[in-house]
């Protein structure tokens, strides 16, 4: 990640949402980050775990549903989400944002990357019928969801693209005090 190799991003407490099998973790891990990462999947944190011994990475993973947090408390310094908010259906989306935003510190950053573009018609009857939620975040949609809780910067993205995806977007978002 070029914004912590650049000291953008400082190292501090640093938590994964939806980490997968754990290479943003163990990355930040390996760069002075305090990090714990979560996902729902348990296969995902055992092969994440096992990763980061073999990296030499203290992670500290946890199965949990971020919809329905259990496990994770606390305030975070960085927040990261490599591609989970996308996937979740509207209904989620907004118990996400309500789990998810109580848990970044005053002047906390969070870093998130998307898949984003409005989806064509085919493409919302696809995910309406779908298990997974949705494709892509609307345009628009993070400033909706996060414009009350941080201030918002777009670092990079591409609309449009021919073929699929069709487009992404990278944030880097401040938590506002207070």
């Amino acid at each position: 990640m070029h914004l912590v190799e650049s000291g953008r991003l400082l190292p501090g407490k640093a938590l994964d949402l939806g980490c997968g099998e754990g290479d943003n973790a163990i990355f930040l891990a390996t760069h002075g980050f305090d990090t714990t990462a979560v996902d729902y999947a348990p296969t995902a944190i055992a092969k994440a775990k096992r990763k980061a011994a073999a990296a030499g990475a203290t992670v500290k993973f946890v199965v949990d549903d971020l919809t329905r947090l259990r496990h994770v408390q606390g305030q975070f310094d960085l927040l990261v989400d490599y591609g989970t908010l996308d996937d979740l259906g509207k209904r989620h989306r907004d118990k996400y944002i309500q789990q998810v935003v109580p848990l970044s510190r005053p002047g906390g950053q969070f870093l998130l990357w998307c898949f984003e573009w409005e989806l064509l018609a085919w493409e919302s009857v696809l995910t309406s019928l779908l298990p997974l939620g949705k494709l892509a975040l609307a345009p628009g949609e993070v400033d909706r969801r996060f414009g009350r809780h941080y201030d918002i910067e777009c670092i990079g993205g591409e609309r449009n693209i021919k073929g699929w995806p069709r487009g992404y977007a990278a944030y880097l978002m401040s938590r506002k005090e207070g």
